[in-house]
């Protein structure tokens, strides 16, 4: 275990570049032979907009990653934060508890309160829009709400007190799983359902993918499951029954262009009318 964290203390850009390309490519080329839906869509030009957010996801973590490095150094040196404050652990165990509390206080939390805050959840919502969830979907996330996320996580380094190597793991982690359970893959439901008693599974992630409520409030997890579970936040739903999109915001074409969904925060809506119709 301390050879895995002083790798992810000192681990260098093009690992980190090829996590995320190598997990986005992995799960690529999965969903397109154990497809849960067989999209009539364009692959590549679905994948567009969603690159681009990733892109600029990327670039905002990189150039605010002194204040994560900043903020780690300052914890470690004060011996501030939960992990400095428990007795002497085993290094397992503290890199265990910190990659939990960083989930809950740099994922759910966030991800729970853009539900709950109006202008937040219009930041979210380019996320939600995405008509065809695959795994190009995992980091659509308007620029605005890669600025929430980090701030978040920020808070969540200095309550926490977590070196370097804890925070790159988290970030690994969270990258690969976050892949994974917006891929758009069938696994058997009884693996699924055993594998979302510790991690999100795909099914539980995309129960909250569904365009309409109560499943767009559930399942808010990112890692762990444990999240939901414990707070009264999970709900199963039938894979089959799935509708993707957000009922306030049902136009497709609209939803695909980068220019749209960049004003998208700033725009007002109604409730809709209609039913949209399940595109397979």
């Amino acid at each position: 275990m301390e050879t895995v964290i002083e790798y992810f203390e000192t681990i260098p850009s093009l690992h980190r570049s090829i996590i995320l390309v190598g997990g986005l490519s992995f799960f690529w080329i999965v969903e397109s032979y154990f497809s849960l839906f067989n999209f009539q869509y364009e692959k590549w030009r679905h994948a567009l907009p969603n690159i681009f957010f990733t892109a600029s996801t990327v670039l905002i973590n990189f150039f605010l990653a002194f204040l994560l490095l900043q903020t780690s150094d300052w914890t470690v040196f004060h011996s501030f934060g939960i992990l400095n404050w428990l007795p002497d652990f085993p290094l397992w165990l503290d890199v265990i508890l910190g990659v939990l509390l960083l989930d809950f206080i740099g994922a759910y939390l966030p991800h729970w309160t853009e539900h709950r805050v109006k202008p937040l959840w219009m930041v979210h919502l380019v996320h939600h829009s995405d008509h065809h969830v695959d795994t190009t979907t995992a980091n659509r996330h308007h620029p605005l709400e890669s600025l929430i996320r980090f701030a978040f996580t920020l808070l969540g380094v200095f309550v926490i007190g977590a070196n370097m190597g804890i925070i790159m793991l988290y970030q690994s982690l969270s990258l690969i799983l976050t892949q994974f359970n917006h891929a758009n893959i069938k696994l058997p439901k009884k693996l699924d359902l055993i594998l979302s008693y510790l991690i999100v599974s795909p099914d539980m992630h995309k129960t909250h993918h569904h365009y309409r409520l109560p499943y767009t409030d559930a399942n808010f997890g990112n890692i762990f499951s444990i999240w939901d579970r414990m707070l009264g936040t999970y709900l199963p739903f039938d894979r089959e029954k799935l509708v993707y999109g957000v009922d306030v915001f049902y136009d497709e074409e609209a939803n695909s262009k980068i220019s749209n969904l960049l004003k998208q925060p700033f725009q007002s809506y109604s409730k809709p009318t209609l039913t949209p119709k399940k595109d397979l």
